[in-house]
């Protein structure tokens, strides 16, 4: 009898054990698939990540070119102003418009409709069979010779001069 009583509690305390334990399995397993499917979530996070950060850069890059072609535009249209204070300071146009107005009138006339011409231009009007035909900026148009230089970089231009574009103002 105490034999079988052990048995039985044997019996009993193995039962007790295998179905902890397979609670415990169960509890670990459930909380294996839960890390397996955090851990491929974070992968995917991860690759978001990476690839977002990658675009940025390349935005970062595009914007930094943007910036310093600007920055070199600026200082093309600053030197195009010294080179216009400079030649405007040049004269007294004050005096000059008393002594001579029909001359000064004329002048400046012409002066204007040449940087009217110039805004046409940079608005994408069609170029004139002349403009089309310059050999140089100044034949192009004296007041915005530059944009003669960036038609002919930009190839709606054909410089038939031979020379760099630089070399024809």
């Amino acid at each position: 009898m105490y034999t079988g009583l052990i048995i039985l509690v044997m019996g009993g305390g193995f039962v007790w054990y295998y179905n902890t334990t397979q609670a415990k399995i169960e509890t670990i397993t459930a909380y294996n698939a839960t890390l397996t499917a955090n851990v491929d979530r974070l992968e995917e996070v991860n690759l978001k990540n990476v690839d977002t950060i990658a675009k940025m850069e390349a935005n970062f890059e595009k914007q930094r070119d943007q910036y310093n072609e600007l920055q070199a535009k600026f200082g093309d249209i600053r030197s195009q102003n010294n080179k216009l204070r400079t030649r405007l300071g040049k004269h007294d146009l004050g005096a000059l418009g008393v002594a001579k107005p029909v001359l000064v009138e004329r002048v400046l006339n012409n002066a204007s409709k040449k940087v009217n011409r110039c805004f046409e231009i940079l608005s994408g009007a069609a170029l004139t069979d002349i403009e089309r035909s310059a050999k140089n900026g100044k034949s192009f148009n004296s007041e915005c010779p530059w944009i003669y230089d960036d038609l002919i970089a930009n190839g709606v231009l054909i410089d038939s001069s031979g020379a760099t574009s630089e070399n024809n103002n």
